[in-house]
């Protein structure tokens, strides 16, 4: 994460702004807030550290990947979590993205079409909140925790740059986000309801499940039980594209997440399913038309990604 988009961090605990407020927070140590309540909507995204968390009467460990949603009024306190005896290791940089939604705001990003209820646990008609949620964790995977990085990624360099639209893109970008944590939050508690769907959307939840494994037509028809030839063909009859093209194209969107979330793309490329650097070059160049270095160069240039070192001399 680049430095300059990163805050000091003070125990206020009020808005200064009156629809919301974005933060990426790094600290060595954690400075610790009073039990404290707010008037608006908190959404905590915890990146790294040792920190527990507790909502009214309950304590949450955290991990990196959990998002904390705190809703108006409930209690609440980041503190220091409990070390091992005899751990000596240096204990990781307290890195997280806060959060600040106004009731009025929220409200504003709903009327945009979103249903947020699931998430919240309340609508908000009339700009006031009725029966909220006591606050709640959402454990995301990696996967799913670097697309929500990106996210808060690119809304930081939009309300930090201010270029022409950015008010929009902020309104939209903001919907987005608590869209995606809305489905998560709606799929984590109806796992059991949820039916094994078509053909095409079980073929689909397969590849994102098994993202870093080998994934041929030969496996996937073993797997889903169904024919090569049928399967070969859904993709170009569903979306246009064949079915390795699918894959690939998501494995170069996953990587392209992990680095915007600040990874290493040696380390991204071998996580998502390419089995060197020089695979995920060859498959990068095809998709997007020049190299990866070129690529990461002109987003760092707009001020949307940094260069990783380990991509620099490529």
């Amino acid at each position: 994460m680049r430095q300059e988009l990163s805050s000091s961090f003070t125990t206020r605990q009020y808005m200064l702004a009156g629809q919301y407020e974005l933060y990426y927070y790094s600290d060595q140590v954690l400075q610790l807030v009073p039990v404290h309540a707010h008037d608006f909507y908190e959404f905590y995204f915890f990146l790294d550290g040792n920190v527990t968390i507790r909502i009214r009467d309950r304590l949450y460990p955290l991990h990196s990947g959990d998002v904390v949603i705190i809703p108006p009024g409930v209690m609440h306190q980041a503190m220091s979590g409990n070390t091992p005896a005899g751990d000596r290791s240096p204990s990781p940089p307290y890195r997280r993205f806060v959060l600040w939604i106004s009731p009025e705001y929220l409200e504003h990003l709903m009327s945009m079409g979103g249903d947020f209820s699931r998430l919240i646990g309340t609508e908000v008609p009339s700009g006031r909140q009725r029966n909220a949620k006591g606050g709640h964790v959402l454990h995301l995977d990696e996967i799913s925790f670097n697309s929500v990085q990106a996210r808060v990624f690119s809304l930081l360099e939009e309300i930090n740059t201010q270029r022409y639209g950015w008010e929009t893109f902020v309104s939209l970008g903001f919907a987005g986000l608590l869209m995606q944590l809305t489905r998560i939050a709606y799929e984590q508690e109806n796992k059991e309801s949820i039916r094994p769907g078509t053909l095409y959307e079980s073929t689909v939840r397969y590849i994102e499940n098994h993202i870093e494994e080998q994934l041929t037509l030969d496996n996937l028809s073993d797997r889903l039980h169904v024919s090569k030839y049928h399967l070969s063909h859904l993709f170009k009859e569903k979306i246009g594209i064949s079915l390795h093209r699918y894959i690939t194209d998501k494995r170069l969107s996953l990587c392209l997440d992990a680095l915007y979330a600040g990874e290493q793309v040696g380390d991204a490329c071998l996580k998502f399913g390419f089995t060197d650097y020089s695979s995920f070059y060859r498959a990068f160049v095809r998709r997007y038309g020049i190299s990866p270095r070129q690529y990461m160069q002109q987003h760092r240039d707009s001020g949307k990604i940094r260069l990783p070192q380990d991509i620099s001399a490529h």
